[in-house]
Parts: structure tokens; sequence; C-alpha cells
């Protein structure tokens, strides 16, 4: 086995060693070990050794211990966040999960090996020992890496295989949610992965035991299937291994359920081509789920069948369904506020020309300016999903540009450092037209020049036109609207050539 001893940061190793010198074994175990056999960079360290807690913790000082399951964490004076701490675990081996969930007792073990045989999956069994760590010997050119693998972990990672050590039923009845972990594996590694029949099987025949997991693992475990680039492969798989039916059932109610003219897809098929659009773009999390989520109600708004079929209110009763899922998997408050915005509001209705700038504004108003991206994502990834060419077309480019448009400040007086007091009372007049000139005329300086638009400055500005006629001060403020005028059409035009709009 020829792995480079520079793969293994020097705060591990150094762990390592000091469990080593006081007489204890020690191995580098789980994922980091498969992490460094695909050649990446492990996001967290694990080592398992044959020291019981208290002894661990008398070797690190600085360390604790609060859990049940024999791990204590080691904290190190590193600068690489991921390597701040690192989880130190006794040999152990569980008895009998009687919640699916948590074992009912768990034991110490004397080798590397029991304690391999009591994890998930044979890529994720695998240890390394760092040889010839004795006291007086630390340089890396006298140490070498062996690989300990009882259940050919290596070979099914070549293979790009999942399969469960051992009995998949025992592994299951266990933990449930290694159930979603495989799927999980199956989709966030590169390549294209396979989950072993035996395995398959075993998922399939105790798929409904996930209902035993808390709703917070089930919802961490689906956010990062969702955030993986094969987002949509790893829903289906969760449907076609018996998983779905227990997260999120109403989105299964759409599987076989056909559309209308304007759809190609059945409603489940046009969801998962929704997310994966979503997942291809890179876009966040709240999209993804939106894209997956933002037709759920079809199944149950659906009126008549063929071309004609109709779903009437399905964004109203798809907002409602969308709460109550997303409050069953424990989602935050303000997450499902802004998911359920995006599911109500994915069918508005935008036609050049057509809709006017003030049902824009309602729109916005109605989601959130922080969400109107978001929300355009979500258009796209449903157009997609629909089966249309194009993610983007003319008209929502030309919406982006009126979102926009309307969005930013108008170019007015309101933006001076002055106002119609500052002018009254520097020109010791009260109020009438010859104050909404003098501030037209500052308007005009001040877009001539910004920087111009200080307090101070246009004060002065004001003194100096007290001595002028009101015909003089009627035409320069005529003039600083022509200003204005322009101005307004330059930024107009940048706006449009920015969306490519006409």
């Amino acid at each position: 086995m020829t792995i480079s001893l520079k793969t293994i940061p020097e705060e591990v190793r150094f762990v390592v060693k000091r469990l080593k010198e006081k007489g204890f074994k020690a191995y580098i175990v789980g994922g980091c070990v498969r992490d460094i056999l695909r050649g990446i960079e492990p996001e967290d360290w694990d080592v398992a050794t044959s020291a019981k807690p208290e002894e661990i913790q008398i070797i690190f000082p600085e360390s604790f211990y609060s859990n049940r399951f024999f791990t204590v964490t080691v904290k190190t004076v590193s600068k690489d966040p991921k390597l701040k701490e690192i989880e130190v675990t006794t040999f152990r081996k569980e008895t009998k999960y009687t919640d699916k969930r948590h074992p009912d007792n768990v034991e110490f073990v004397k080798t590397i090996e029991e304690d391999l045989a009591r994890r998930d999956f044979t890529i994720n069994a695998m240890a390394l020992e760092i040889s010839n760590l004795k006291p007086q010997i630390s340089k890396i050119k006298t140490q070498t890496l062996k690989l300990i693998d009882p259940f050919k972990g290596k070979e099914d990672l070549k293979n790009n295989i999942i399969r469960a050590v051992g009995n998949p039923k025992e592994r299951f009845s266990e933990d449930a949610l290694r159930m979603m972990r495989a799927i999980r594996f199956a989709v966030v590694f590169d390549k294209d992965w396979e989950i072993e029949k035996e395995t398959a099987e075993g998922i399939k025949k105790n798929a409904y035991g996930i209902q035993a997991i808390s709703k917070e693992r089930i919802r961490d475990e689906l956010l990062k299937i969702i955030m993986s680039k094969k987002a949509a492969e790893g829903i289906d798989l969760l449907r076609k291994f018996g998983l779905l039916k227990y997260i999120i059932p109403e989105l299964e109610k759409g599987y076989g359920v056909t559309q209308n003219k304007h759809h190609i897809y059945d409603c489940y098929t046009h969801a998962l081509l929704s997310l994966k659009y979503a997942a291809e773009q890179n876009f966040n999390k709240y999209v993804r789920l939106v894209a997956l989520l933002h037709d759920v109600a079809k199944p149950f708004c659906k009126r008549g069948e063929g071309l004609s079929a109709t779903f009437y209110g399905h964004e109203i009763v798809g907002a409602k369904m969308t709460s109550q899922i997303l409050n069953r998997l424990k989602f935050s408050k303000k997450e499902i506020e802004k998911m359920v915005k995006l599911v109500r509001y994915h069918l508005f209705y935008y036609n050049v020309g057509e809709v006017k700038e003030s049902s824009v504004r309602k729109l916005i108003r109605n989601v959130g300016m922080e969400n109107v991206e978001d929300l355009l994502q979500v258009r796209m990834a449903d157009r997609i999903g629909s089966g249309v060419p194009k993610a983007e077309p003319y008209k929502l480019r030309h919406l982006k540009y009126i979102i926009e448009k309307v969005s930013q400040d108008p170019v007015s007086v309101k933006m001076l450092k002055v106002d119609g007091n500052d002018v009254m009372r520097i020109l010791n007049v009260r109020s009438g037209p010859k104050v909404g000139w003098v501030l037209n005329i500052l308007l005009g300086y001040v877009l001539a020049d910004p920087k111009k638009n200080e307090k101070e400055i246009l004060e002065k500005e004001i003194e100096k036109l007290k001595n002028l006629s009101d015909d003089e001060l009627s035409k320069l403020a005529i003039k600083a609207e022509k200003e204005k005028e322009k101005v307004e059409s330059k930024k107009d035009k940048m706006t449009k050539q920015k969306y490519w709009v006409m």
C-alpha cells in the first residue's frame, strides 16, 4: 500500500505518536482513510485507539469528553480549522439498537478489526497504521503506512461500490439513517457509484425503519443529497429504494401524474428535472428545494385529463403543503417563510408591454427584494423542467430589467445633502416655486459632479444663487431638469444593455 505520509497532517501524526508512546494502539480510521485513498483532502480526522477515555484525557489535558460513545475530542494548536479538533475513540462495539438510532449499550473491544466491524460500509471500515512510530523516531522518512482492510473496502472503493459491512439488515437495524447515507454516498462522490445488490435489498426491506430517525437527522442527510451535483438522481434513488414515501410522501404522489399541453413530463419527473437544472447551475439550497417542491400540490389540484387538464390554485395549496413539509423536517421558521414565498409566487405572470411597473412592484413587495433573484432562478429551473429549450427567454430578461429599474433610487432632489428648509433659511424666503428651482439647480450640479453632494458645498452654492432673479433661477432649473432626464435615459439604457433588452 503506497500512501504518502505527507497526506497525514502533522497534528494527526502527533496524536497517534503520543498514544503509541504511552503504550497504546492507535489508527487513523473512517471517512478520512476513504478520502485519502480517493486522492482528496479529508474534511475531518478520526483516530481509534485501545486507550480508554480517561486515559486519553490524561495524555491530552486539552480535551473534552461529553458523550457515552467513548469519543474524546482532542484540541490542537493548528491554524487549520479542520485540524483544531481531532476525535479520538476507544475501540468499541455496539449491542442491540432498540430504537434503530442509538445502541442500547456500548462495549470496549480489544482490536481494531473488531472496531471496524461495527461500521456502516466497507469503504468506511478501513484503518491506517503509522508503523515505526517509536518515541525516538520522528522523521517521516523512517515511517510507513499500513492499510488495515478486513472487509475489502479498498476494492469496493476502486470499483465504485457501496456495500454494507457484514449483514445489511443488521447494519440498517442498528441505525436506519445508514440507508439514506448509502444513497448520499452514491451521488456525492465523483463517477457513477452502485449500491451492491444485497445492500440494496436490505434498504428496500428495511426502509420503514427510517421513521424512527429524528427529523433533524433526516433533514441534514436530505440536504447533503440536495446539494450534490447529482441531486435529482439522489431523490429518485430515495423513491426507488422505498424511502421517499417516509420522507416527502407528497412528492411521490406526483409519480406518473400526467400534466397538460404546457408540460411534456409527469409531475414527479418535472420536479426532478427542475432540481437537476438547479443543481447543474449550482443554485443555493433554497432554490433547489423549491425547484423540487414548487408543484407538489398539482396531484391534489388536478382537474380533468389530457392536454386540457388544469391545476388551478396549485401554487397556493403548494405553499401550504411546503410549509407542512419543511416544518415536519424541522427547518427554521425563517427558512420556511422564504421557501413558502418562493412556492407561492413561482407562477408569477409577466409579458413585455402588458404587465405594468406597478404589478412588478407588487410582486417585489410580496416575495421580498432579497428573494427576487431566487424566485427568478426557480422560474428558470421550472422552465427547463417543463421541457422548453431556454431557461431565460427574452421576457424573463426584460422582467429582470424592470425589477432593477423599479428598485433603483429615482434621480431626485431627495438625493441631495440639503433640503427645502436649508434653502429657505439661507435665502430667507418662504415655501414656494423658488425653493424648488434652487433644489433642481443643485441637483444638476451634483449630477454633473457627484463630489459636490456635501452639505457645506451645497450651502455655498445656495448663497451664490441668492442674487439671481426668479426668471434666471427658472431658466437654470429648466436646464437642470434636462440634465436629469439625460442622466435617467443613460441609466435606463445601461440597465437595458445589462439584460440585452430593447
